[in-house]
C-alpha cells in the first residue's frame, strides 16, 4: 500500500543507501554499503566550486569482510565525494572496527570507536545497518543449505537470532508457532555470543 498523497511540494534532496552481500570463494563474506547524497539544484561547495544538480555531495562506500561468527576480518572504505577535504580523515579510524562482532552491542561498539569527532557521521550511519545486511546475507543462505540437506527450522536446537526481536517473531505469535514450534511460548536461552557484553 503506498503512502497517502502528499501536499504540493518540490523535490530537493535524495539520499540513496544500498547494501549488497556476497559469499566469497574463500568462505568469508563481503558486505558492501554505499551512501550518496544529491541535490536537485546547483550549489556552491565550501571551496567555491559550483556543483550542478545531481552531483553527489556525499558518496561513500564500505566493504566489511566477516567470518562465520560475524566478526569483521577486514574493512575497506572509499569516500569519492565529500564536502570538505578534511572529511577524508574519517577513513583511517574505520580500521578500529576490525575484530568487532556484528551482533548485540554493535551500535555501541561503533559509537565507542567512531563516535563524535573520532569518525565520520555518514560512515557511521552507513555502518550501523551493515549488521542487518550481513544477517540478511549469511543466515538465510545457511538456512537454505540446511533445508537442502533435509534439516528444516523445526530441527534447530538454539533459537535463531531474530526470534523474540520483532513483532512478527514474538515467541507467543503465530509466525513462531508455524516455523519454530519448539520455541513457541518458551523463554529464550541464547548462546553467549548472542547476548550483549
Amino acid at each position: 500500500m503506498p503512502l497517502p498523497e502528499p501536499a504540493a511540494r518540490r523535490h530537493l534532496h535524495t539520499r540513496s543507501v544500498t547494501y549488497h552481500g556476497f559469499l566469497r570463494e574463500d568462505g568469508l563474506w563481503d558486505i558492501e554499503g554505499e551512501l550518496a547524497d544529491v541535490k536537485t539544484y546547483s550549489f556552491d561547495r565550501s571551496d567555491g566550486r559550483e556543483m550542478p544538480p545531481g552531483s553527489p555531495i556525499h558518496h561513500m562506500r564500505i566493504r566489511l569482510t566477516v567470518d562465520e561468527d560475524m566478526v569483521i576480518r577486514a574493512i575497506a572504505v572509499s569516500m569519492d565525494s565529500t564536502p570538505f577535504g578534511e572529511c577524508q580523515q574519517g577513513k583511517d579510524p574505520m580500521q578500529q572496527m576490525v575484530g568487532v562482532r556484528l551482533g548485540p552491542g554493535w551500535r555501541q561498539a561503533i559509537e565507542k570507536a567512531l563516535g563524535g569527532v573520532r569518525g565520520c557521521t555518514h560512515l557511521r550511519e552507513l555502518l550501523f545497518n551493515m549488521a542487518t545486511a550481513a544477517y540478511q546475507t549469511v543466515f538465510p543462505w545457511r538456512e537454505r543449505e540446511r533445508r537442502e540437506a533435509g534439516i528444516g527450522p523445526q530441527h534447530n536446537t538454539e533459537p535463531p537470532y531474530h526470534l523474540g526481536r520483532c513483532i512478527a517473531w514474538d515467541t507467543t505469535g503465530a509466525v513462531t508457532l508455524r516455523y519454530y514450534p519448539q520455541f513457541f511460548g518458551r523463554p529464550l536461552r541464547r548462546p553467549a555470543k548472542d547476548r550483549p557484553a
